[in-house]
């Protein structure tokens, strides 16, 4: 991880032509990177977040700034973490003379956000994320913040539109994505991005997302991970099933994993996907009561 500092203050209303003749300019294809350009699109990111006098916000995958200014001139306090050195070190020397943005150049992946970690503005105070994020990095960084200890009231990313969908799904058709989504946060798909908003335009269409902080979590667990590991055995063979999933997923006799089943008082032949998050829990609690004989 590396910290800039300031140098230069810069106008972002100048911000896509002027960066093409600075360094970091051209996106790097190993980084994922595909720069927005359209102008009103940035403004109804920026909108969707919903920012709030006095706030604090961690912008994941600035860029070339294309919404940083307008966070800038609305937030108390601005953090953007950018993975591109080159991009890292434009983006300091441009907020140089404001006193409210920092710039940290590290994968957000690589990040601690506990007490005494890398950011110290997501401790013990509310804030929100704000993220562009490269397709094949998405769902981890986006975990990685609803998993923390001081997690965001609100996620506003732009992601690959079938992920956000996925995310999104309803209950009664969730995957192993939307369960891990939902049992942190309530998510919106609030619209969809066009290739051609970007530089250089993907392939694929992108939808912005919004995630707002459950106030309760729908199950009171005392391992989290252990629950997760189990869902995604759950989803092993998400088109059979449910024993026949399980038994794969948990590498245990179909004859086990019909009894777990039964335990949690499931019909076996319905499908994972169309599961409730609370009947995952009974599933798994089913599960850990049989543990110790399963393993046998």
């Amino acid at each position: 991880m590396k910290v800039h500092d300031h140098s230069q203050n810069f106008d972002r209303r100048s911000a896509t032509s002027d960066v093409k003749r600075r360094r970091g300019g051209s996106p790097k294809k190993s980084l994922g990177q595909h720069f927005l350009k359209d102008a009103f699109i940035s403004e109804r990111i920026v909108d969707a977040a919903r920012i709030e006098p006095g706030e604090t916000i961690i912008e994941v995958g600035p860029g070339r700034g294309a919404i940083t200014g307008m966070l800038a001139d609305k937030a108390d306090h601005l953090v953007l973490i950018e993975l591109d050195g080159a991009l890292a070190s434009m983006l300091s020397e441009r907020y140089e003379s404001q006193d409210n943005v920092r710039v940290i150049e590290s994968d957000a992946r690589d990040l601690h956000f506990e007490e005494g970690g890398d950011v110290p503005e997501a401790v013990e105070r509310s804030y929100k994320v704000v993220a562009n994020l490269p397709y094949y990095a998405a769902a981890n960084i986006i975990r990685r913040f609803l998993e923390s200890n001081n997690p965001p009231t609100e996620i506003v990313v732009m992601i690959q539109r079938e992920v956000a969908l996925e995310m999104a799904a309803p209950e009664g058709k969730m995957g192993m994505l939307s369960v891990a989504t939902r049992f942190y946060a309530d998510p919106e798909v609030l619209f969809d991005v066009p290739g051609s908003a970007f530089i250089p335009p993907p392939k694929v269409v992108s939808s912005v997302i919004r995630l707002v902080r459950r106030g309760d979590k729908p199950l009171d667990l005392d391992d989290e991970a252990g629950f997760f590991k189990f869902v995604r055995a759950g989803f092993k063979a998400p088109r059979k099933q449910l024993h026949n999933s399980l038994a794969r997923g948990l590498i245990i006799e179909v004859g086990q994993a019909s009894d777990i089943v039964a335990r949690a008082e499931l019909d076996s032949m319905r499908r994972p996907r169309t599961l409730s998050i609370a009947e995952w829990g009974r599933l798994y609690e089913a599960y850990s009561e049989l543990e110790p004989e399963t393993e046998n």
